[in-house]
């Protein structure tokens, strides 16, 4: 006999519920909101308590007026209908759940259609710090008031729309490992540019630096470390070298770039896709990200529809 209680938790790496979707291969599912435990809500009003006072000192303009137009709740776990009712009819952007990593290229497909896969976890509290896996605060709290700002929404998608031109540039190629090595490359190319400005980017506003990436935004200790610390070399935006920037996941980072404004990202994004079309990015320094056959067979399932 089942007990229904064990299921009433949703922890990061610690959810049977979401255990159960992956096993039978459900990537996007809904929230289950009765499942959130006292102790999942405690640790999004610890984080939300740590993070606030860090954003009015170190976040951009626009993310502020996010937090503000999403009206946020700092005692529970937002509903994801919740928020899309108040993000919806500004970008057209909603948060949509999932189960767990997704696929680098259904990810950006998922920005062009203004959709953005929401975990639905929310991490321990005896580990409110960075992690590298997203959770839930990490989503709706560093990545969605981003989302509320129209020039910021369009970045989006137009990045995400990239994902689909590069999985379709190589179906001329009958070298299968000439066309894997690109194809590689191209994600590697894409994955750091979002890395370093959507993840974690810094901006020039009003005479200072903030910050308006989602992973420095969603951890306490690291927003203020890439602002201030004597150890993070930050420079302005350059295009090749963000795409030809290794990048590790598990320690502060140590190299930012800095922005001039969202006009300016969209305009680097314009950049990347010429530069896509130029086959600048068929042969990025290797190193990391990794990309693995997962990766790759998304790519080429686009290939096999065209």
């Amino acid at each position: 006999m089942e007990h229904p209680e064990i299921f009433h938790d949703l922890t990061t790496t610690k959810a049977p519920f979401i255990e159960n979707a992956q096993f039978h291969g459900q990537l996007f599912i809904h929230q289950p909101y009765e499942l959130y435990s006292e102790n999942n809500q405690e640790a999004w009003r610890e984080l939300y308590g740590l993070l606030r006072p860090k954003w009015e000192k170190y976040a951009n303009g626009k993310f502020m007026e996010g937090i503000q137009s999403l009206c946020l709740n700092p005692d529970r776990i937002p509903r994801l209908e919740e928020v899309n009712a108040f993000l919806a009819p500004l970008t057209g952007f909603k948060a949509k759940a999932v189960s767990g990593y997704v696929p680098t290229y259904l990810f950006f497909d998922s920005l062009k259609r203004r959709e953005f896969p929401t975990t639905i976890t929310i991490r321990d509290r005896n580990r409110l710090a960075y992690l590298p896996e997203p959770d839930i605060f990490h989503d709706i709290a560093g990545h969605v008031p981003m989302h509320t700002d129209l020039t910021f929404a369009d970045v989006l998608v137009r990045f995400g729309s990239l994902a689909n031109k590069a999985a379709k540039r190589h179906t001329h190629l009958v070298n299968g490992k000439e066309k894997m090595a690109k194809i590689r490359s191209n994600i590697q190319a894409l994955s750091r540019f979002f890395w370093f400005s959507i993840e974690f980017g810094l901006m020039r506003e009003g005479g200072r630096i903030c910050v308006y990436g989602s992973g420095l935004l969603s951890s306490a200790e690291e927003i203020e470390h890439s602002v201030e610390s004597l150890q993070v070399q930050r420079y302005p935006f350059q295009l090749e070298w963000v795409i030809n920037q290794s990048f590790e996941i598990d320690h502060f980072q140590s190299l930012l770039f800095v922005i001039d404004s969202f006009e300016h990202l969209y305009e680097e994004v314009d950049r990347l896709e010429q530069w896509l079309h130029e086959g600048k990015l068929d042969h990025v320094n290797p190193g990391e990200p990794g990309v693995n056959e997962e990766e790759l067979q998304a790519f080429l399932e686009v290939e096999d529809e065209t």
